[in-house]
């Protein structure tokens, strides 16, 4: 019997179909494993036609196992089953089955089963042999997803362990490839992989651009705005009335956006209008989304489809051909400075926008409307960024470690993860238990093992496990199963999020709980009523960081819906929230937008239950101010940043000592003592300062680095007796700085101290001048300031070599003075001064100096202070 998929009848009339000769031979010797990049533009059927060509080929070579297909998205799974069962004329479940979280079809003879890659990744941690499995088709690899990333380094280092008796086929496609990229990374003994590539006929696409008029934006401090959905939705209203020829699919950011697009959509057609309007999301009910996937009547009217970037790339829907793209993408953002990770709502790459623009050119000529201007798109980035680069990587890190390697050593990732986000998700990871904290590379737990097994965030099972102790299993389940869903809590409000879960019972959520529940291997009956703030104790106990106070605001637009987190954050309620006065929330859900944090799910909690889940968080401590003179303390009790209780306190010697240090520390060193480098007090403390300067920016260590910022850094250890002398009432006038400073000079360099940079310098005429240091701020990396000494030309008569310091390594600036003390000349080249200046400075001044000396030639001259008067009475004496 002839169980071979009937290529012809799949591939007929698709593009992809030329691939099926080159896959079907593919392979480098014979039967050797497949390493094969796939790029194909959409539309042209790759997803249809390559996973059946590689079952037929595993079938020829008498292989015995099934070939497993990832999608991103579950809607892409199931489609692209459903798709293929139809056209091969089998049932689903049979041949052709598929597997996402919560829903499965599925049997002991299906040899192409489409799964998401998250479901794939959970396999493969809990089976590393990926037993009987031939060949993993890798779908939408461009899209650089996390799950995908991962997949990618498992699969393929998978596949090189394999032996010869049980090869391991490995194929990455996508629409939009860098295709040598991939090829490099899927090269197997330094044999790259092999290229298959698909061209398609494309209709032709018109643009169309619809900013949004005036100075009006379309985000502001809490997401989209109210104008631009309504923009969106006149322009979608305007576009589908002139283009009646086909179906309009618009691309939104998020459910939010689509729900209050859908809406005003609603609202602006007529009652008896033929037009259709529809929502394809993640949480889509799977018949309604087989519905708008599916072929369809165009008699029947025209269709207004409303999308997130699901249907981007891996979807086609049927009849379109006008696309409307709002120009918006909703990306996974982890904060590391404000210790928060959640959605992000930004401008959408180009790649992205070409991607939406080519639905409405898949099966006839388009439209693409774009609700910006072209300036607007051509300032747009290339590319969106891997989401390795900025997501959260607490729970990759916890499938690494499950795998053996927690940092990726010896995996071939797509990109390296950063070191400070993967450092961010090892403490995580650690604080829950998960590694054990090894460096560099921890080992995962007993209990990392029970929690990477979850369908939720290692977060989430954490608060599972011991949610289950505070509020009961059941209700710990049902909370986490409501977190970790698509589902969106209106007005933030969990509790009032899973009220509607438990009346509805939506299917994936049953399961889900159900599964939690078993999970937790416990008495599951029910435990009576809940108490509202049980459900904010889970969530608390998730993401304590994230408990929150209301913040006392006089701004009336946060009036009660301001909050701060325990992590320093800011966050407000939606607009509206029955949340909105509540004085502490468990936090679990939040959108970035700038500087702003939007809460997206909480629940009510109290007190005694917050610092109950973030009891690590507690701290209580004795703080002491120092200001104008005087020492105030306080005992502080805090959970994170948030401040529980403030109760002055009589401060002790160490709190007084401790609290001049800090604000020392607080304002820097001259701020606190008032340095003012024209003040004769601060003078000798200034000079050693240059001069300890100088030298260290000469010579580097020993020489201590005495600008501000490395004085303050070092207080300790040189300030100390000093600030003893200001925690006993000893007024900052009154410290001798400059002893204090000398205490890191280094020994025995110091005893080189004035020959390398002297305080004062003698000059031919026989007195010592002060030279004039610059301050340690003056010099930079690229030129080092000199010191400067101003002294009377005539004093200088004789002197043939300029005047250095620092081992001769820099030059003394002269500033020559006349007799009266002004100046006359700079010059740090006293032969170029001779040659070339002199004869000016001297033809303009002897006449105005007549009773001090101007000689033709200055270096042979006798220096001298004195008028020529007295130096010539000092002559006839000395001849006497």
């Amino acid at each position: 019997m002839n169980n071979d998929f009937a290529l012809d009848a799949v591939a007929a009339g698709l593009p992809a179909a030329r691939l099926i000769p080159e896959l079907l031979a593919g392979g480098r010797h014979g039967d050797a494993p497949l390493r094969g990049v796939v790029v194909a533009p959409p539309g042209t059927g790759k997803t249809t036609v390559v996973p059946p060509t590689l079952a037929n080929r595993l079938r020829q070579q008498s292989r015995d196992g099934k070939i497993v297909v990832t999608q991103p998205r579950r809607m892409a799974a199931r489609a692209a089953a459903r798709r293929l069962a139809q056209l091969t004329g089998t049932q689903l479940g049979r041949e052709v089955g598929y597997t996402v979280r919560g829903d499965a079809k599925t049997s002991d003879a299906t040899r192409v089963e489409f799964l998401t890659t998250g479901v794939l990744l959970r396999r493969l941690i809990s089976n590393p042999e990926a037993t009987g499995v031939c060949a993993v088709v890798l779908d939408e690899v461009h899209e650089r997803q996390l799950d995908t990333d991962m997949t990618f380094a498992m699969v393929q280092q998978l596949g090189q362990l394999r032996d010869s008796t049980d090869p391991l086929d490995i194929v990455v496609m996508s629409a939009t490839l860098n295709a040598q990229f991939w090829i490099e990374l899927l090269q197997d003994d330094d044999e790259p992989a092999q290229l298959f590539e698909v061209e398609a006929a494309h209709y032709p696409l018109r643009e169309q651009w619809a900013p949004l008029p005036g100075t009006q934006r379309a985000l502001d401090a809490r997401g989209v705005t109210r104008e631009f959905l309504h923009h969106v939705a006149t322009t979608v209203h305007t576009t589908a009335a002139a283009e009646r020829h086909g179906d309009v699919l618009v691309f939104l950011p998020g459910a939010r956006e689509i729900n209050v697009v859908a809406q005003q959509l609603r609202d602006l057609l007529p009652d008896n209008a033929a037009t259709e309007v529809v929502t394809l999301l993640g949480s889509t009910p799977s018949t309604e989304q087989d519905r708008i996937l599916s072929p369809r009547d165009t008699a029947r009217g025209q269709r207004i489809v409303l999308a997130t970037n699901v249907a981007e790339s891996a979807l086609t829907v049927p009849g379109v051909r006008t696309v409307v793209d709002a120009g918006l993408d909703r990306q996974s953002r982890l904060d590391t400075g404000r210790g928060i990770a959640g959605l992000v709502t930004v401008g959408a790459a180009k790649s992205s926008m070409a991607q939406r623009a080519g639905r409405a050119a898949r099966e006839a000529p388009g439209l693409v409307v774009r609700c910006l201007g072209d300036a607007d798109f051509a300032a747009r980035p290339a590319h969106a960024p891997a989401e390795i680069r900025t997501a959260d990587l607490t729970q990759t890190v916890l499938d690494l470690a499950c795998w053996g390697a927690a940092d990726g050593s010896g995996l071939r990732l797509p990109e390296p993860m950063p070191a400070r986000t993967f450092a961010t998700a090892v403490d995580v990871l650690t604080q829950l238990g998960a590694l054990d904290g090894n460096h560099p590379s921890p080992n995962v737990t007993e209990l990392g093992r029970k929690l990477a097994q979850l369908p939720v965030d290692p977060r989430l099972g954490r608060a599972l496990y011991d949610g289950a102790e505070f509020v009961g299993p059941r209700l710990a389940a049902q909370t986490v199963a409501a977190l970790a869903s698509d589902q969106r809590a209106d007005g933030a409000d969990l509790g009032k999020l899973l009220r509607q879960l438990r009346t509805e019972k939506p299917k994936r959520w049953v399961d889900d709980a159900a599964r939690l529940l078993r999970a937790l291997a416990r008495d599951t009956r029910d435990q009576g009523p809940t108490d509202p703030i049980d459900v904010g104790m889970v969530a608390a106990l998730a993401y304590p960081q994230q408990i929150a106070r209301r913040r006392q605001t006089q701004a009336q637009q946060h009036a009660g819906s301001e909050y701060l987190l325990a992590s320093g954050t800011a966050a407000v309620l939606p607009r509206g929230s029955l949340l909105e006065g509540v004085q502490w929330l468990a936090i679990a859900d939040i959108t970035l937008h700038g500087e702003r944090a939007i809460i997206r799910a909480a629940a009510e909690i109290d007190q005694d239950y917050a610092e109950l889940a973030a009891g690590s968080l507690l701290t209580e401590y004795t703080e002491a101010r120092f200001v104008n003179g005087k020492v105030s303390a306080r005992t502080v009790k805090r959970l994170g940043a948030i401040e529980l209780s403030s109760t002055p306190v009589k401060p002790t010697v160490e709190h007084t000592r401790d609290a001049v240090a800090a604000d020392m520390q607080r304002t820097g060193i001259l701020q606190f003592f008032n340095i003012d480098p024209g003040a004769q007090q601060h003078a000798s403390f200034l000079a050693l300062r240059a001069r300890m300067g100088l030298l260290h920016r000469v010579f580097g260590a020993p020489w201590p680095d005495v600008s501000d910022g490395a004085l303050t850094e070092r207080l300790h250890d040189w300030l100390t007796p000093e600030i003893e002398q200001l925690a006993r009432g000893t007024r900052t006038e009154r410290i001798d700085l400059t002893s204090a400073l000398r205490r890191l000079l280094p020994w025995p360099e110091a005893a080189r101290l004035d020959e390398m940079a002297p305080e004062r310098i003698a000059v031919p005429s026989g007195s010592n001048v002060r030279l004039d240091w610059p301050p340690p701020e003056s010099h930079t990396d690229d030129e080092i300031a000199s010191p400067v000494l101003a002294v009377k030309l005539q004093e200088c008569f004789g002197w043939t070599a300029s005047p250095t310091v620092a081992d001769g390594r820099v030059p003394i600036v002269l500033h020559l003075l006349s007799p009266a003390r002004r100046p006359l000349a700079v010059t740090a080249d006293l032969a170029n001064f001779r040659e070339h200046v002199y004869p000016q400075v001297r033809a303009e001044n002897r006449g105005r100096y007549v009773k001090h000396p101007w000689p033709d030639d200055p270096f042979s001259a006798v220096a001298t202070a004195k008028t020529n008067r007295a130096l010539r009475g000092e002559q006839s004496r000395r001849k006497r």
